[in-house]
């Protein structure tokens, strides 16, 4: 389901700040608005994963549309991979006030929340949007004897560390949970599995095709080139109904009698103590960019599906998936204190 753009949402607080200068007359109200703030130099976007991968591929997509539609100068696109994110959240955090850096908001972040796993400093970041929602799939070489979703509980089941499951970046995120989660309502102890990090989809990924692993759970863009050229099998994928495309003929757990759907997404976010006109440059500037037919063609070659949300909104989505993700992530045994945090935060104010 496609959630339909708030447009207004930028142009009324741009035209709200206005306003309050005095810039606009009462008679101008409807005008266009414009931006009180924009880049004077070139901007930073941070990906918390390693290059070739599904953020830095979206990332680097977006920030290509960014300059072009707002006439800015080139993005520095900055790879910063590592546990949780913390090194790429702490580049972001010390540039607090100055909205020239943006940052990848995946459910990563949500999942490292969940855990305790980020200093409180690190949850002040702005979220700007929320931009797409992505798939996890669960995948093995094309020659494993593992053919399907009973192949793979059974094996499981008899003993839960028989197989490697590769993962990227971190135990306890989104796509550790977008295979964990199905597999433990199928009756799979999860607690057992053997699962390995890689720095990125794209290392793990080379060594499933290279037989140092026998399962690698991934999202949709890094998967493509492996099915593409027949090396792997999807044994599931987390979506409602099948995808299109080079993606037709691989099965949802749905429909192979697990009800499980992922809630994995991708967004922007910028620096602590980002002001209003700030936050209204980037929300205009990235609903220009997702407008564009290169960014909806982009969208759909990865099988992502379009949700934007506006900053609000998207903090709610935040604290609402980081209280469901809590739960399962104890029973994985990857929560040190006995409540999230950020859960916390939000319900003392």
């Amino acid at each position: 389901m496609r959630i339909p753009i708030n447009r207004p949402w930028s142009q009324l607080l741009a035209l709200t700040l206005l306003a309050w200068t005095g810039a606009l007359p009462a008679a101008q109200a409807q005008a266009e608005p414009v931006p009180s703030w924009q880049p004077t130099k070139a901007a930073e976007f941070v990906v918390p994963g390693g290059a070739g991968a599904a953020l830095d591929l979206a990332a680097r997509k977006l920030t290509d549309l960014l300059a072009r539609e707002n006439h800015t100068s080139p993005f520095v696109v900055s790879n910063k991979p590592g546990a949780h994110s913390i090194q790429a959240l702490e580049t972001v955090y010390r540039q607090a006030g100055d909205a020239h850096t943006l940052i990848t908001l995946s459910s990563g972040y949500v999942t490292s929340q969940a855990q305790n796993a980020l200093p409180e400093h690190l949850q002040t970041l702005t979220p700007l949007a929320t931009l797409f929602r992505e798939f996890v799939a669960v995948v093995v070489r094309e020659d494993s004897p593992i053919q399907d979703v009973n192949g793979l509980v059974a094996a499981l089941k008899q003993d839960p560390g028989a197989l490697s499951i590769g993962i990227a970046n971190t135990l306890g995120n989104h796509i550790h949970l977008g295979a964990a989660q199905p597999l433990k309502q199928a009756g799979v102890d999860i607690a057992h599995l053997r699962v390995v990090p890689y720095k990125s989809s794209a290392e793990s990924m080379s060594a499933l095709v290279g037989g140092h692993l026998d399962v690698v759970a991934a999202t949709t863009p890094n998967l493509l080139p492996y099915l593409q050229s027949g090396r792997v099998r999807v044994i599931a994928i987390g979506a409602e109904q099948r995808l299109q495309g080079d993606f037709a003929q691989a099965p949802t757990w749905k429909e192979q009698g697990i009800d499980y759907v992922n809630q994995a997404y991708q967004g922007v976010m910028t620096v602590p103590d980002a002001t209003p006109a700030q936050v209204a440059y980037w929300i205009d500037a990235l609903e220009k960019a997702t407008q564009t037919p290169d960014w909806q063609a982009f969208v759909t070659l990865n099988q992502w599906e379009p949700y934007f949300l506006g900053p609000d909104e998207t903090r709610r989505a935040i604290a609402q998936q980081t209280r469901q993700t809590h739960e399962l992530l104890a029973e994985l045994g990857l929560i040190p204190d006995a409540a999230p945090r950020h859960v916390a935060q939000a319900a003392a104010r």
